[in-house]
C-alpha cells in the first residue's frame, strides 16, 4: 500500500499496476491488505493504473 489509498497490484502476468479501490468498495468499507486476490480494471490511456474493483474471499 502507498499513500493517498493507493495499491500496488502485481497482476498474474507479471507486470505491476498502481490501483486504487473503487467508490463502492470505499463506500461499503471492504478493506484490502497484502496478499488478498483482487479483480482490477486496467485504464486503456495508462495501463500502469487501474481500480480495484472485488476483492476474493
Amino acid at each position: 500500500m502507498h499513500s493517498g489509498g493507493l495499491y500496488r497490484v502485481e497482476c498474474d502476468a507479471g507486470h505491476e499496476v498502481l490501483a486504487q479501490l473503487s467508490g463502492r468498495m470505499r463506500r461499503f468499507r471492504i478493506k484490502v491488505v497484502p496478499g488478498d486476490r483482487v479483480t482490477v480494471g486496467v485504464s486503456p490511456y495508462d495501463p500502469a493504473r487501474g481500480i480495484i474493483t472485488f476483492r476474493a474471499r
